[in-house]
């Protein structure tokens, strides 16, 4: 090992010990001006540090630097919560980088979202799609959405949430659930968009064909050929 390598080191050294010694309110404008994508591991370095990404401090702190003005927005009515600050940035970066509305950060879509994957992810037995897409329906028009906004901001939730679940078992069993529901009359906006439910079966029929077995194949197939006039040609084929 040369010298300059342990003067590299030492120096290294030094400077984590003297991190250490920062006091919180510190390390957190510190880590708030670090990319958001290092956030995850700079919390496993050391048991202070996880301390603080899971305090509300920190995310106060981001939240204010990061989206100005989301101090300012009010609260809003409906059954999706806005959560603390933590949720609240998850949210605004849902929004941001997941979403495209004409430049704008609209916070309640990223909550609507973190509520459908939650939902959809999390739950043994998640309610029937058509009371999540009721639920997030009223959400928008509580929040003075039209009914053509509320229904276009909700299918592109749903396409976006589908297209983020892991390929496991769980998702499998998810969306056969979500592709064999029976169909219910409901008004615009609260019916289902066409778009949403062709992506259920082609996710099912390309992700997971090997997935089925031979009875849920033909059963699932049915569903389909029962709600599109024509399907393609490679979901054919057992």
């Amino acid at each position: 090992m040369t010298d300059n390598s342990i003067g590299d080191d030492d120096t290294i050294t030094s400077v984590g010990n003297s991190v250490e010694k920062l006091p919180d309110h510190l390390l957190i404008e510190i880590f708030i001006r670090v990319p958001v994508s290092d956030w995850a591991h700079i919390s496993c370095v050391k048991k202070q540090w996880a301390n603080l990404f899971s305090g509300e401090c920190l995310w106060q702190a981001a939240l204010v630097k990061t989206y100005p003005l989301a101090s300012q927005a009010k609260r809003w009515p409906g059954p999706i919560p806005r959560g603390l600050s933590q949720r609240r940035f998850t949210a605004l970066y849902i929004s941001k980088h997941i979403f495209a509305l004409e430049g704008e950060i609209d916070e309640l879509v990223g909550h609507t979202y973190l509520f459908l994957k939650e939902e959809l992810e999390l739950s043994t037995m998640p309610p029937p799609s058509g009371v999540l897409h009721g639920t997030i329906i009223d959400q928008f028009i509580a929040c003075g959405k039209s009914s053509d906004m509320a229904h276009e901001l909700a299918s592109q939730i749903w396409l976006a949430v589908l297209d983020s679940l892991e390929e496991n078992e769980h998702t499998f069993c998810l969306l056969k659930t979500l592709a064999q529901e029976g169909d219910v009359f409901l008004p615009y906006p609260y019916s289902r968009s066409t778009k949403v439910q062709w992506r259920v079966f082609e996710k099912l029929f390309t992700d997971f064909r090997d997935c089925f077995s031979h009875v849920d194949y033909y059963d699932v197939l049915a569903c389909a050929k029962n709600k599109f006039q024509a399907i393609p040609s490679a979901w054919l084929g057992y």
